[in-house]
């Protein structure tokens, strides 16, 4: 024979140890989570620093709307990076920049672009002739600049080079104007073939070859 109120104690005993079991899957899983936490490394230190907010053109003077702020791991930052509060308004830019890509010192036209080229060298403008070319070529190619003699009297003479494997460290540009106008580079350059250079740009034709 049950005795009366046998069946509701029970349901009860049944309830509280499901609430118990319950409780106790809780707080295990909450200790879990703690101890993940306690385990879990802190998140890396950031730097913020100064990044293109869209593709730039090589040769183009920024604007304000060119550049944003963009947080990066410390051991993720360039050398060189810029402060995202230096005023970098009116710079030309050295070489086609992507958007989301840091701005560093050596990215834009100014004294910076020479340090760091070698003892010895300069940084020698050149105009070549064949804009198309130019077009090619990056910062840090390496190419050879070819001079052909231009006028009445120079008919099959051959092309010399001025100035061998030397390295790009800056394009400005072109200017669209072809053959009359063409293109200017920067290359590294020693005092030397800088000055053969310069020669060469009052009497003949420059192009460029590209270094593997």
């Amino acid at each position: 024979m049950v005795r009366p109120g046998w069946n509701w104690w029970r349901e009860l005993r049944r309830a509280a140890t499901w609430h118990r079991r319950l409780l106790a899957a809780g707080l295990a899983a909450a200790a879990v989570a703690v101890g993940l936490q306690v385990l879990r490394p802190p998140p890396p230190p950031t730097v913020e620093v100064l990044a293109a907010a869209r593709d730039i053109d090589a040769g183009a003077a920024l604007v304000a709307g060119d550049v944003v702020a963009l947080t990066l791991p410390s051991d993720a930052v360039p050398s060189g990076a810029l402060d995202p509060a230096a005023d970098v308004t009116g710079r030309a830019v050295a070489g086609p920049i992507r958007a989301g890509e840091p701005i560093t010192d050596v990215r834009l036209v100014g004294p910076a672009l020479v340090a760091g080229l070698g003892e010895g060298l300069v940084a020698t403008p050149v105009r070549v002739a064949d804009a198309g070319t130019a077009g090619l070529v990056r910062p840090g190619d390496r190419v050879d600049v070819l001079a052909t003699p231009v006028g009445q009297d120079t008919t099959g003479q051959p092309s010399r080079i001025v100035a061998a494997e030397v390295v790009v460290i800056a394009v400005p540009g072109t200017d669209g104007a072809g053959f009359v106008e063409g293109a200017l580079l920067v290359l590294a350059t020693t005092p030397e073939e800088a000055a053969g250079l310069a020669a060469a740009t009052v009497t003949d034709r420059l192009s460029l070859t590209l270094r593997g």
